[in-house]
């Protein structure tokens, strides 16, 4: 097991890209992030919901790790925390590399499993023009590569701060590599 940092915690109550940094969220299990717009057992964004209201939501709490505003910040992009929308910044574990199913342990109680990979929308350029570019890319085989988060379900409830220890626990293996969600 690996440990990392929550930096910053984030939500909102209404639609917007941006989610306002708060002093500690909620996590509810089975649902997400008290007061969040995105918090609860059905999916709640926009483009899920216009295809299947019905479908289970995996996309409860949003992580991203503040590594990649550093690495945008190098091509001339200012992104903070709660900019793109994620309610957990991280710093200090390859988010990205996790397998599905590693579950992160944040804080003291909170528990949340993780389902996939946040698939970024043109929406990230409305915010910035070219950002996009920056989170979504490919590798030498042509393969997409998204950087914009990962997304997860809050398998135990409990508050979550800035400085909170986050501990991560790996599935069984085989490993599965995170696929969009």
């Amino acid at each position: 097991m690996s440990q990392g940092t929550v930096t910053t915690v984030s939500s909102n109550g209404v639609y917007s890209f941006t989610k306002p940094n708060r002093e500690s969220i909620t996590l509810l299990a089975g649902l997400g992030v008290a007061g969040d717009v995105h918090s609860g057992v059905t999916v709640k964004h926009r483009s899920r919901v216009a295809k299947d209201p019905t479908a289970p939501n995996l996309r409860q709490v949003h992580l991203i790790h503040a590594e990649l505003f550093d690495e945008v910040a190098g091509a001339g992009f200012e992104v903070a925390p709660g900019d793109l929308g994620e309610n957990v910044t991280t710093r200090g574990v390859d988010l990205l590399g996790l397998p599905t199913g590693t579950r992160l342990h944040l804080g003291p109680e909170a528990v949340v499993e993780v389902t996939g990979l946040r698939n970024p929308c043109a929406q990230i350029d409305d915010f910035r023009h070219g950002l996009l570019k920056q989170v979504v890319g490919r590798d030498e085989e042509g393969r997409i590569v998204r950087k914009a988060g990962i997304m997860s379900v809050v398998l135990a409830g409990g508050e979550v701060r800035p400085g909170d220890t986050i501990r991560v626990e790996l599935p069984a293996e085989p490993h599965i590599p995170l696929a969009r969600v």
